[in-house]
């Protein structure tokens, strides 16, 4: 096994993180490709905590702090990388897949999955107060198991 060879599933995920920061405006610094590549980096969407990502460099022996994971998911909603998905008004998952779609909570463990969009039928919703409009609308089916 050549050193090429050992390198190529890293520097795949980092070319991916790299590439998919690069759709944005964002500077591409060494934390945030580093959680790029954790989020994008095998090619898969995905829903996050700012615990759960953190969890993950740092198992990658990444030296990152809480906070700076929290505002780059922040930077990343901002730049439209990804939308955040909040459950109970305080727990906040972030999500990779930016298309419109429900979500499944699964209150048992309390992780969140994508819910089949062409399942999903809205008919009609409420008109909006005088002087705003509906902006979007957020679908999130709390499950658990029997």
């Amino acid at each position: 096994m050549t050193e090429a060879d050992i390198t190529t599933p890293m520097s795949t995920e980092l070319d991916r993180g790299k590439s998919w920061l690069a759709r944005s405006d964002l500077r591409p610094t060494r934390q945030r490709v580093t959680l790029a590549a954790l989020l994008v980096g095998d090619g898969r969407n995905r829903h996050v905590t700012a615990e759960s990502l953190f969890a993950a460099a740092k198992e990658q022996g990444e030296r990152v702090s809480l906070a700076t994971v929290y505002n780059t998911l922040k930077a990343f909603c901002d730049a439209g990388l990804m939308q955040e998905v909040t459950v109970d008004g305080s727990r906040s998952y972030f999500d990779t897949n930016t298309h419109d779609h429900p979500h499944f909570f699964w209150e048992d463990d309390g992780h969140l999955t994508d819910a089949p969009a062409d399942q999903l039928v809205i008919t009609q919703l409420p008109n909006a107060p005088d002087g705003a409009e509906i902006a979007s609308v957020d679908v999130v089916i709390r499950l658990r198991r029997k």
